[in-house]
């Protein structure tokens, strides 16, 4: 599931990147590739840690997703900070498509994953086989 959302956001974010270089030119691509590789790269993270903690303690699942997507969300602003400080998104990043590219991979990216987790076939319980009768009718 994982790798599906990765892919699909991948895929928004450079379709992201190409509407940036038509639309604003060499800057405004590189933004919109930073943006996007920052939007894929942290949610694949995030998830791929929440899905091995649910596959070894599910009872911890949803407090550690609870404290994954807070750490993301500091993780994104740490990146901005590091970013303004370095001077990047004053030359060669143009900021406005740094951002819009990460809102897209984000909202890509949840879309995927709610649709991907509501038509999963996930079995709630194992059902016992049903023993029959000799003779097979019930």
């Amino acid at each position: 599931m994982v790798l599906r959302a990765a892919a699909v956001s991948a895929l928004a974010a450079g379709v992201v990147v190409v509407v940036a270089a038509v639309a604003g030119g060499g800057s405004a691509a590189a933004g919109a590739a930073v943006g996007g590789a920052i939007a894929v790269g942290v949610l694949a993270f995030g998830a791929l840690a929440v899905d091995a903690v649910s596959r070894l303690m599910p009872a911890a699942s949803l407090l550690f997703a609870l404290v994954t997507y807070t750490f993301q969300v500091v993780l994104m602003a740490l990146v901005f900070v590091a970013l303004s400080r370095s001077g990047l998104l004053d030359r060669e990043l143009d900021r406005n498509w740094l951002g819009g590219a990460i809102i897209a991979g984000v909202l890509v990216w949840t879309v995927v994953q709610i649709r991907l987790a509501t038509t999963a076939r996930i079995p709630a319980f194992d059902s016992p086989a049903v023993a029959r009768p000799e003779g097979g009718a019930r």
